[in-house]
């Protein structure tokens, strides 16, 4: 109940608008109980107007508080959002061959177990540089933003990209990679 739908409009001459488009849905997790709602940061990069969706469909205006060009992480408050937050977890328990749980908004038909494949440095040309990335397989059709949750039900990351090279030192298995939350600490 967490995860929650994220929608964000961006002006159409935004400098990141022809590459992500000037309208852009994905995930978010609620972290706090003030309505902080932990997101991967491209979805919400220079929009003009964010909004939430909660478990229930609950609509909710919010505000973009941070984005952080080292990690990759977006912020953003929905003031009125009535959802209980995930507890953050260790990164660093993310070992390879870990069973995890990838979920994004729309409950149990949203979350697809899977399991590290590899964890390694990560560099997108157009933004964050990570070392210890977390690589899961198999893939989430809807991975931006979705929540990486440990055996424990614990926060270990936020989903950034759909990979071909998810295995261990980048050999071919789709996956997803996934932004360690102890970045965010």
């Amino acid at each position: 109940r967490a995860v929650v739908k994220l929608r964000a409009e961006v002006p159409a001459d935004a400098r990141s608008a022809r590459t992500l488009g000037s309208e852009r849905e994905g995930n978010g997790v609620v972290i706090d109980s003030d309505g902080l709602v932990l997101t991967i940061g491209y979805l919400v990069l220079e929009a003009m107007a964010v909004n939430v969706v909660d478990a229930s469909g609950k609509l909710v205006a919010a505000d973009v508080v941070a984005y952080d060009y080292d990690t990759g992480f977006g912020l953003v408050r929905a003031i009125g959002l009535k959802s209980e937050p995930i507890r953050l977890g260790d990164s660093a328990d993310a070992a390879e061959r870990s069973p995890v749980l990838i979920a994004a908004h729309g409950g149990r038909e949203q979350a697809l177990g899977g399991f590290v494949a590899s964890r390694r440095g990560f560099a997108g040309y157009w933004e964050y540089l990570i070392d210890g990335a977390i690589f899961t397989a198999p893939p989430h059709p809807n991975w931006g933003g979705a929540a990486l949750i440990g055996a424990d039900g614990r926060l270990l990351g936020v989903g950034s990209l759909f990979v071909r090279d998810a295995g261990p030192g980048g050999q071919p298995l789709p996956g997803n990679m996934f932004v360690p939350i102890n970045l965010l600490k």
